[in-house]
């Protein structure tokens, strides 16, 4: 298993920390977040994503029309998201 910080935009930050989609996202597929915010107060946000089977088994599962309706629902823009690996 590995740990991956994501980062990327949201739409509207006290939106995507409320909502329970990315748990749910997230714990279905044995993985468990904890959420950041960016301090300055623009839009960018981040996750410590645990217990990744490995990259591409997150990188496959972020393709799926599943992630897709999940970033919509937290007004995510899929377009800034970034990965960064544990070494």
């Amino acid at each position: 298993m590995t740990t991956v910080i994501a980062v990327h935009n949201v739409d509207d930050v006290a939106h995507w920390l409320s909502s329970a989609k990315r748990a749910e996202f997230f714990g279905a597929r044995g993985m468990t977040v904890r959420t950041f915010v960016d301090p300055s107060g623009k839009n960018r946000v981040g996750l410590i994503v645990e217990n990744v089977p490995s990259l591409e088994a997150l990188t496959a599962a972020l393709q799926t029309a599943d992630a897709a309706e999940a970033m919509r629902q937290d007004g995510v823009h899929p377009d800034t998201v970034e990965l960064f690996v544990a070494s």
